[in-house]
């Protein structure tokens, strides 16, 4: 047995250890995209860069083994730095989309791709649940939304937009279900003021959070400007009190009829464990119950909407005017998750916000490989789109129109994890002009080179399992690429390893086909 020292902790492991390991027995973590333990090290990414305390020299600590009284430290600035830069070399030949561009401009961030494909493969409840996740009220917004994420669309190089909306519509009008269930109060109390498509939203999340909450509003019915400044033609009542109604179902308190001034604000605020306000376009009245304000409205943090008062956050128009309600709405799940940070005595930042890779408009060369999992027909227009929306086979067939450009491994990549929690810049390094983005199909997997970071996982782990060809290093320099020796096709490489390389990549190159 060795004795190491690491981070200042004395700690004792076998002879022949890898640093790596020996970090991470002694419960430290060391990121790596290169290493796997069924493989053993390689030595490709450097991101499991560490240091020697004593002379300072870095080294990769899947590669060196430990020795008696060596010390070492896993994290400083030195070494953030250092792995900050690997993995904006690594970017800066990664092509692909982490999130689809509809998703980025969503203002609510809904999954729209995911959306799609459960609409095309007929799971209309499972897709009603990825709306609701992000869209509380998913039939008012496909009547209303000015669709920003339709103008983001890929499939607009093709022919036209997915019709994203009129999909949502039809989740939202077809299943007369609640998705998800609230989980158990946790004895803390919040006030909503206001029940227009900001405060409901907010109320909405809140509740299934486990949060009881309580939403007033000046009217006796809740919908604020949705009731009030909409032609019912085109969102009629009866679907508008289908989905508030869904809302209120959770077991929020709705109080009517109850204008809020600055003496029962401050009962509100001595009332509740926190205060959402969401009354629309600030008013003067509003401005005198003590917050910063600024021509437009309240003054408020902008991912976590924290006003100037303590447990006190403000959403909406109150903020500042937008003509969109899937903004407000938006942001009603987005303050959501700061109530519940500030509830539980956590640091407020709001929605957590991931690393997303983009690439821009899809190059003329690519319109053919993103067609590979599309169909080619144009915009599915219905006599019905006014009063009924598309029928489930109108809808099926829309959704089908989908490109998926989003990433099939978006929950295990490990560049996008890690890229995020170095904040890298994935311009920094990158060209002006970037690589034809291909997709290869082969058994129950999808290889899309150039998201590869050839870290040779695929190439080692077809050597160990004895494909005939399997995955090879290709090319020279610059140009190197993996792939399948002797222009083979991906079949006959992954003849028998497909999905365990696929389980195996650290980034969406090899993805299991869903």
């Amino acid at each position: 047995m060795i004795q190491i020292n690491i981070n200042g902790q004395n700690t004792v492991v076998e002879e022949g250890t890898s640093v790596i390991k020996a970090a991470e027995s002694a419960g430290f973590s060391v990121p790596s995209m290169c290493y796997n333990e069924e493989l053993g090290h390689f030595t490709s990414c450097m991101l499991c860069l560490v240091k020697d305390s004593v002379n300072g020299r870095l080294f990769p600590s899947c590669s060196v083994t430990v020795t008696e009284g060596m010390s070492v430290i896993t994290d400083d600035e030195e070494i953030r730095e250092a792995r900050q830069t690997g993995l904006e070399l690594l970017l800066s030949e990664h092509v692909g989309d982490c999130q689809g561009p509809c998703q980025v401009a969503c203002p609510a961030h809904m999954d729209i791709p995911q959306m799609n494909r459960l609409i095309a493969a007929g799971k209309f409840e499972a897709a009603l649940k990825v709306v609701k996740k992000d869209i509380a009220l998913p039939s008012v917004l496909g009547r209303i939304c000015p669709a920003p994420c339709e103008g983001a669309c890929h499939r607009r190089t093709v022919d036209t937009s997915v019709s994203i909306c009129l999909l949502k519509r039809f989740v939202g009008d077809e299943n007369n279900l609640h998705p998800y269930e609230p989980l158990p109060l946790k004895g803390k109390r919040v006030a909503v003021i206001g029940a227009g498509p900001a405060g409901l939203s907010a109320a909405y999340y809140l509740q299934l959070n486990g949060y009881q909450t309580t939403l007033y509003d000046k009217e006796n019915a809740p919908g604020g400007l949705l009731r009030t400044n909409i032609d019912p033609e085109l969102l009629p009542t009866a679907v508008l009190d289908r989905e508030i109604n869904t809302i209120l179902s959770t077991g929020i308190l709705f109080k009517g009829e109850t204008e809020i001034n600055a003496t029962l604000f401050q009962q509100v605020i001595n009332q509740y464990d926190a205060v959402v306000i969401a009354t629309g376009a600030l008013v003067d009245e509003i401005r005198t119950w003590g917050f910063l304000t600024n021509p437009k409205g309240i003054e408020a943090g902008r991912n976590s909407y924290e006003t100037s008062m303590n447990g006190v956050f403000a959403i909406g128009n109150t903020l500042r005017f937008s003509r969109m309600s899937v903004r407000p709405i938006g942001q009603g799940k987005e303050v959501a998750w700061s109530v519940a940070q500030y509830l539980s005595g956590e640091e407020v930042i709001g929605e957590p916000r991931l690393f997303n890779s983009s690439f821009g408009r899809l190059l003329g060369d690519e319109i053919s490989e993103y067609l590979k999992e599309s169909v080619k027909y144009d915009r599915i227009k219905s006599d019905n789109l006014l009063s009924e929306g598309y029928t489930p086979e109108e809808a099926i067939r829309e959704a089908q129109r989908c490109l998926h450009c989003d990433c099939r491994d978006i929950e295990n990549c490990k560049l996008r994890d890690l890229s995020g929690k170095y904040n890298a810049n994935q311009r920094r390094y990158a060209g002006n002009v970037r690589k034809v983005m291909t997709k290869y199909f082969a058994h129950s997997i999808v290889y899309e080179p150039l998201k590869c970071i050839k870290c040779g996982i695929c190439v080692r782990m077809t050597s160990k399992y004895q494909e005939k060809y399997g995955f090879s290093y290709i090319g020279r320099g610059f140009d190197v690429q993996i792939g399948v020796p002797f222009n083979e096709s991906i079949d006959a490489g992954l003849t028998e390893t497909a999905e365990k390389v696929a389980k195996a990549c650290p980034t969406g190159a090899l993805t299991v086909k869903s």
